[in-house]
């Protein structure tokens, strides 16, 4: 039985280090609301997030939100089926299905699911500004965190957020998890000045501010730039080396990098 014991934690280990080690990776590809678009899946599914993770991806990224009732919900938009998420009670939404015949996935599924046989896959847990209050969207952010960690997945899980002060205040209550900014108007100066970790902005802001490219890698943040999809645009990232890409085209980006090698 210590036998068995050991090789766990050293496999928890070994998925640890491989997690870690992501910021320092190259060019890595990023799910955007999972692998969904080749195969027709709904977007921020279980089924998007389990074809990412069953492609080896180096990440799958999500969008989280609060229901009425204190419900944490995976989706995109502020509304569902014309229901605003924040103004709605969890089976209330539950009413509709996605277009696979699942129904809206609270986060608490979507980590567990994340979890199983996952030894690749970082979880890009983006947390989505209130509409309601800027209080509202901070304490949806520490509830978020304390379910990630509840189910032991907040190695393998990092945050980004439109709104600074959801990092700030993620970074108040979680000293080592890595927080990307997803806004684009601040630079990567800045940014480790408030002790987060990368800059995840849209690559045309990387365009126009080419120096914050070198800034980035000089003060040791994460350059993410999100959606690349153009393979010109994606060309245009790889050369610069990106530490991540996030993409809706994650089988087209992976296919390229493979052919670069």
């Amino acid at each position: 039985m210590k036998i068995i014991q050991r090789l766990k934690t050293l496999l928890f280990l070994t998925i640890i280090i491989v997690f870690n080690s992501c910021s320092t990776e190259k060019n890595a590809v990023v799910a955007h609301r999972g692998a969904w678009k080749k195969n027709n899946l709904p977007e921020n599914s279980i089924a998007s997030l389990r074809h990412a993770i069953d492609l080896k991806l180096p990440g799958s990224e999500f969008d989280v939100w609060r229901t009425a009732d204190d419900s944490l919900v995976i989706n995109h938009d502020a509304h569902y089926n014309k229901l605003l998420i924040e103004e709605t009670n969890y089976v209330d939404l539950m009413r509709f299905r996605l277009s696979n015949g699942e129904k809206l996935p609270t986060l608490y599924e979507y980590i567990s699911e994340g979890k199983k046989n996952n030894k690749h896959t970082l979880l890009v847990c983006e947390i989505k500004p209130s509409e309601i209050s800027k209080e509202r969207g901070q304490k949806t952010a520490v509830m978020a965190v304390e379910t990630i960690k509840q189910l032991k997945a907040d190695k393998i899980t990092c945050y980004i957020s439109f709104d600074y002060d959801i990092l700030k205040q993620i970074r108040k209550i979680d000293s080592k998890t890595s927080l990307q900014y997803l806004e684009g108007n601040k630079s990567p100066k800045e940014v480790k000045a408030d002790k987060i970790n990368g800059v995840d902005y849209h690559y045309s802001v990387f365009k126009k501010h080419p120096e914050w490219i070198k800034e980035a890698k000089d003060n040791d943040i994460i350059l993410n730039a999100w959606t690349v999809n153009e393979t010109a645009d994606m060309d245009w990232i790889i050369q610069n080396k990106f530490n991540y890409i996030t993409t809706n085209e994650p089988e087209l980006l992976s296919q390229k990098l493979k052919e670069r090698k």
